[in-house]
């Protein structure tokens, strides 16, 4: 493998090769984050939402500023090819994370795609979203088996431990 000087150096964030090119993969990051702020929830390549996650937070961040600040004005309206949606970005979006510090995005991985490319896939959404939630939180169930058994293993080790003590 021959190494160039342009694979050494690393000028800023390198964007992953999507589609036919520059102008092609712009295009179809703005149709994927239309979608994304359109149905809040969406399935794709898991490339795909991770490239899209950082602009989805980028754009909630510029939201958050309101709707009469020109700068994020002007990425709703570039970023969002459907209209109406700019709107649901300020009114909706923008204060339901008011009071978010961290990512406003969740990505979850899913099985690969069954057709023939067997692409890797991914559910990027809003965190607050008014659909189910894809897991079940994890509970600490104590009236499960393992946790009866293992319940039951501690007792009788310090029932051992006292009876050796004294």
């Amino acid at each position: 493998m021959r190494l160039s000087l342009s694979t050494l150096i690393s000028h800023g964030r390198m964007a992953r090769r999507m589609g036919l090119g520059p102008k092609s993969r712009i295009d179809m990051l703005r149709n994927i984050l239309t979608g994304l702020v359109r149905h809040e929830r969406l399935e794709t390549t898991r490339a795909r939402a991770d490239e899209v996650r950082f602009y989805a937070e980028k754009l909630i961040d510029y939201a958050k500023k309101g709707d009469t600040d020109d700068q994020a004005m002007k990425m709703a309206t570039f970023w969002l090819t459907e209209k109406d949606l700019v709107p649901k970005l300020f009114k909706v979006l923008a204060p339901r994370f008011q009071n978010h510090q961290k990512s406003y995005t969740r990505m979850a991985r899913i099985p690969n795609r069954e057709n023939l490319d067997r692409a890797p896939m991914a559910v990027l959404e809003y965190k607050g979203n008014p659909f189910p939630p894809l897991f079940t939180p994890k509970r600490d169930n104590e009236l499960t088996l393992l946790n009866q058994l293992l319940k039951g293993y501690r007792e009788e080790r310090e029932q051992q431990a006292a009876s050796k003590v004294d």
